[in-house]
């Protein structure tokens, strides 16, 4: 393992923000991972796990404790069975996939950070979620201070949560594994509609899996959603807020502040929840509440491509960024009365 004091955090972000952290730990195998785990546990020092750190906010004053970056490789494919080291790549899991002509998580390319992530948040995007394929979890649990295997069933996945996320300084994620579908070289049915209408084809069909591979990745580089150094609207950690899932009284509140200020033949987006629950964009609330690509003036603005990302566009800070994000989640709030909440992990600051 290497480490290093007073180590930088920011470059292990994408938003490129945040402070140093006391001590930071590199793993690159699963025992390693455990190990480095162990000890922080046993002398009682908080502990920070870092993956591709896509999905993560750190305080400008950074992190007293031990940040323990995962990077350990590992992927193995047999027959459509996958198994994934944490600290892989993503995206280039994904694609590796595709290669080999298997369906199920094509849908998913171009998310930056680390597969084992993945369960954590239950990474979605363009109709598909990593629930549908994971079949296990392996994972040390610091409570019983033992490794374990988690069932897709007992992972409590639901829409951007998951066991792992409810109790987050229980389980560290060590690897993942997947069932895909050997479609003879086709996607999964085409569930998302802007990807259908990309296509050309209808919600429900199949296309080869590289071509929904690589209309994914279009659509997403489009949106700022694919990470490029030289382009500051992937400065970012994606989606910074989630969709708001409304109860019913919630949603008929909700539709009467949007006849009061957008007029009464304005709808907006709406989509079955579950449990007489509707689900919302935020991207839409967002952009009707005034808060429109590029909003902004200081070094921390609204991304230029999507509303739903906000943005370092270099030389902000994090306060800088939660500034911007309190503005945005008040301006929501105000004009339809729905509160956004964040989708990245906050370390040491809040909103």
């Amino acid at each position: 393992m290497q480490e290093l004091h007073d180590a930088p955090l920011a470059p292990l972000t994408t938003f490129r923000l945040g402070g140093p952290a006391g001590r930071l730990v590199t793993a690159t195998t699963d025992d390693e991972v455990v190990a480095a785990v162990r000890e922080a546990d046993r002398a009682g020092t908080p502990l920070l796990v870092i993956g591709g750190g896509s999905n993560l906010v750190i305080g400008d004053k950074g992190f007293d404790g031990t940040a323990l970056r995962i990077a350990t490789r590992g992927f193995t494919l047999d027959g459509t069975r996958l198994e994934l080291a944490a600290g892989e790549v993503w995206t280039d899991a994904v694609a590796r996939t595709v290669e080999a002509g298997l369906a199920g998580i094509e849908c998913l390319a171009g998310i930056p950070g680390s597969a084992g992530a993945t369960p954590i948040q239950n990474v979605g995007a363009y109709g598909q979620e990593v629930s549908a394929t994971i079949t296990e979890v392996v994972a040390y649990d610091r409570r019983a201070d033992e490794t374990v295997t988690v069932p897709n069933a007992a992972c409590d996945f639901s829409y951007r949560h998951s066991r792992f996320k409810a109790d987050p300084d229980r389980f560290v994620v060590l690897r993942v594994r997947f069932e895909l579908e050997d479609a003879q070289g086709l996607s999964a049915p085409i569930k998302y509609a802007e990807t259908a209408r990309t296509l050309g084809v209808e919600a429900g069909d199949r296309v080869p899996v590289a071509t929904a591979r690589e209309t994914v990745l279009r659509l997403r580089a489009g949106k700022g959603m694919v990470l490029d150094p030289e382009d500051h609207d992937t400065w970012s950690a994606g989606s910074f807020f989630t969709n708001p899932i409304l109860e019913q009284a919630q949603y008929e509140a909700f539709l009467g502040r949007v006849r009061d200020r957008l007029g009464p033949d304005v709808i907006p987006p709406a989509f079955p929840a579950g449990d007489g629950r509707v689900k919302t964009s935020a991207a839409w609330l967002i952009d009707m509440a005034g808060f429109t690509k590029g909003y902004g003036t200081g070094p921390a603005r609204i991304s230029t491509k999507h509303t739903l990302a906000l943005t370092n566009r270099g030389g902000a800070t994090t306060e800088d960024l939660l500034a911007l994000a309190r503005e945005v989640v008040a301006g929501v709030r105000d004009a339809f009365g729905v509160t956004l909440v964040n989708e990245p992990v906050t370390v040491g600051v809040s909103l």
